[in-house]
This record gives C-alpha cells, sequence and structure tokens, in this order.
C-alpha cells in the first residue's frame, strides 16, 4: 500500500470534507457494489489524489477479503486514511445516509401499494430484483467457481442449502467451504512493500474491535432471548447478517430472508419488493436493511427500526476494518488465509444460487409470461448493459399498467 498523496484543498475540519466526498457518492453512485469501486477510483484516487493507485488496490483487496459489504468498507478505510476514526465514520454515515432514508421512507410507502396497479409494481420489481440476483450469479460464478475444486464447493452448497435452509445451514456452509479451501486451495501470496499507513490504528485498538466483534456476534443473541427485548433482537439479527455476509450485497438477500421471512417478521412480496427498488438508488445495497427494519412487524418498526437495523448490519465491517487493517500487509500473504477466503467465495456462489431458486424466483415468476419478462430484464442488464436503476424502474411501471 505505498502511497504519497497529493494534498487537497484545506478544509477546517477533516472529517467534515471525508463527509461531503461520500455523501456526494451516496447522491450519485448508481450501479452497485462494482461500479461503487469505480466512482471511488475516479473520486478519491484520480480527481481528490487522497492516496495512491497501489494504496486504494490494497485497501480494495481488504474490503474483498472481508466479510460485509465491500464497497462501504472501502469508504471506511479511506475515511479512516484521511481523517482517523471520525473519517471512518463520516465516510459511512455520507455513503449510506441517503439509500437508507430513502428506504425507510418506502417501508411507509409500502402498505400504500395496495390495487391492481399497486401489486402490478410490486410484482416488476420482484421480477427486475431476479434478474438483477441472475446477473450477480453469473458474475460471481465466473470470478469466484473457476476451475474443479471451486465449482464444486459451489454446487454442493447450492445442493445442500435447497435441501436444507435457515441461517444455521448458511453458517455451516460457509465454515465448510472455509475448511475446504484451508485444505485443497493453498496458494502462495505475492510479497509486498509494507505501507505505515496501514498501522495507524494502534494495536490495543485494534484488538478492542476484534474482541468487540466476537462478543457482540456470540452475546447478541442470547442476550436478546433472556432479556425479552425486541430492539436488542432486531439489532441481534441484523448484526450477525452484516457479520456473515461474504461475497457483497446481493448475498444479503439469502441470509436476511432466512432471518426476517422465515420468523414471519415480514411477507415474502414485501421483502423482495423493497429488494428490488434498493436496486434503482444509489448507494450501498446493505441499506435495503433500512427498509426491512422499518418495515417489519415486529417492535420496533418504523424509523426506529430502519435505524437499528442499519447501524447493527454495517457495525460489524466498521469493527473489522479497524481490527484487520494493522495486519493486512502480513495476512494477505499468507497462503492458508487466502486458499481459506476462496472456499468462502465459492460457498458464497451457491448460497446466491440457492437464494434465487427460492425464494426469489419461486416468488417472483407467477405466470409463464414471466420467464419472458424475466429473460428481456435480464438481457437489458447483462447483454445490453443498462444501468440497474433503469431497469428495475421500467420493469416496475411497465407490469403496473399491463397487469390483468
Amino acid at each position: 500500500m505505498d502511497e504519497t498523496s497529493a494534498p487537497s484543498r484545506a478544509w477546517p475540519n477533516p472529517a467534515g470534507e471525508v463527509f461531503q466526498a461520500f455523501l456526494i457518492q451516496g447522491l450519485t453512485a448508481f450501479g452497485g457494489p462494482v461500479a461503487h469501486v469505480g466512482y471511488f477510483r475516479r473520486e478519491f484516487v484520480e480527481r481528490r489524489a487522497w492516496l495512491s493507485e497501489t494504496a486504494f488496490a490494497d485497501l480494495l483487496a481488504l474490503a474483498q477479503f472481508l466479510p460485509g459489504p465491500a464497497s462501504s468498507q472501502l469508504g471506511m478505510a479511506i475515511g479512516l486514511r484521511r481523517a482517523g476514526y471520525l473519517g471512518l465514520l463520516a465516510a459511512w454515515a455520507g455513503f449510506t445516509l441517503p439509500a437508507g432514508a430513502a428506504m425507510i421512507a418506502v417501508a411507509y410507502l409500502a402498505p400504500s401499494m395496495t390495487g391492481t396497479w399497486g401489486q402490478g409494481v410490486l410484482h416488476g420489481l420482484q421480477l427486475a430484483a431476479a434478474a438483477v440476483v441472475l446477473q450477480a450469479l453469473v458474475a460471481m460464478a465466473r470470478a469466484l467457481a473457476v476451475g474443479p475444486i471451486r465449482a464444486g464447493i459451489a454446487i454442493g452448497a447450492a445442493a445442500g442449502l435447497m435441501i436444507v435452509h435457515g441461517p444455521v445451514a448458511q453458517i455451516l456452509a460457509l465454515a465448510a467451504g472455509g475448511a475446504f479451501g484451508l485444505v485443497m486451495l493453498r496458494e502462495p501470496g505475492e510479497t509486498v512493500p509494507d505501507d505505515p499507513d496501514s498501522h495507524q490504528v494502534p494495536p490495543l485498538v485494534s484488538g478492542a474491535a476484534l474482541s468487540v466483534f466476537v462478543l457482540l456476534l456470540g452475546v447478541l443473541p442470547f442476550l436478546a432471548a433472556w432479556q425479552g427485548d425486541p430492539t436488542l433482537g432486531l439489532a441481534s439479527v441484523f448484526y450477525r447478517t452484516g457479520a456473515l455476509v461474504f461475497g457483497g450485497g446481493h448475498v444479503v438477500l439469502p441470509l436476511l430472508q432466512s432471518e426476517v421471512v422465515g420468523r414471519g417478521w415480514l411477507d415474502q412480496d414485501a421483502f423482495l419488493g423493497g429488494y428490488g427498488v434498493v436496486q434503482a438508488l444509489p448507494g450501498p445495497l446493505f441499506s435495503f436493511a433500512g427498509f426491512v427494519g422499518a418495515a417489519q412487524h415486529a417492535a420496533p418498526g418504523g424509523w426506529q427500526g430502519g435505524l437499528v437495523a442499519l447501524v447493527a448490519i454495517f457495525l460489524p465491517s466498521l469493527l473489522l476494518v479497524l481490527g484487520v487493517l494493522p495486519f493486512w500487509d502480513r495476512l494477505k500473504t499468507q497462503p492458508g488465509a487466502r486458499g481459506a477466503l476462496a472456499g468462502v467465495n465459492a460457498v458464497v456462489v451457491g448460497v446466491l444460487a440457492a437464494a434465487l431458486w427460492n425464494p426469489v424466483l419461486s416468488t417472483a415468476v407467477q405466470r409463464p409470461s414471466d420467464w419472458a419478462l424475466l429473460a428481456g430484464a435480464f438481457v437489458f442488464l447483462a447483454v445490453a448493459k443498462l444501468p440497474p436503476w433503469l431497469v428495475v424502474t421500467g420493469f416496475a411501471v411497465l407490469v403496473g399498467i399491463f397487469s390483468p
């Protein structure tokens, strides 16, 4: 991560500069995690010169190594390097605030979508969401399930999760993939120069962050059950989801579906409709948590539930960036760590494939003509390369108008 940044114009408050820069991204960065990386590179490497190409690529590798939303973690790491701990928080808040607020607002509007037109719009959102997930599955399979071992892990995970459902099964599949990768996919890492900036978080702070990450993951479910507190229960579900999602925003769908729809907190149609809406917004896909937290039936709902869900799902990322960054130069060269990550990523492909079949396709496809609409949406996304927000809004309006 060698870096020599050119100076940008002086701000009286560096964290304020970071917030303003990432708020612009949160308002304009359409297209999902892969597109976000391109926006960040153009803004923070080329235009503002906050970090070099090498440093940017290294932080991106860290974000992809950790569970959670890669683009948000990349933003947090950039904010941390630019303005310390407040910069990390400012980057997260600026990037997440627009989409998070919009998704909470959508939760309030969703109950009014009744009648033929409203149900048609919801159905169009579900079909567009299915096409987005299919496109993500194809892209991830090409990148993460290459070769017989990785493909076998992915297929095995998909088959197993189609038979056994639920968050426990998904966690066990991810653990098994990591174990297979550790044994069968060990690859020597490249030797890279050490970057002093990666050690700007003191070891004491780093260790405390990792300890809090593990403690909350283990204690929150028991604390929620013991206290019988619905707010703790909601925080526990979203924290666990944020801590265990490998592979980016699209993989949040199966984990949250098992946790939220499986508990009866939200019905399947509303869940997939909200997931369709978030594809049309700029900013992180994890802002979908704001919709689910606000729309779910268990207390707290409304904006309070949306806020709890948003903070809880992003908190593991914040703790992991603080905890792992100081050790990243050494960790990324370890063959065992690289192999375990390769195995986990192959399982992620299987997790997404199982989710595409159930609940995405089983809910979205209601009649034979829906297959043609789904194929059309996929062609617009994968072949014509239209932006997801345009395909999602277009299909929502189209199906809404022509619904029988």
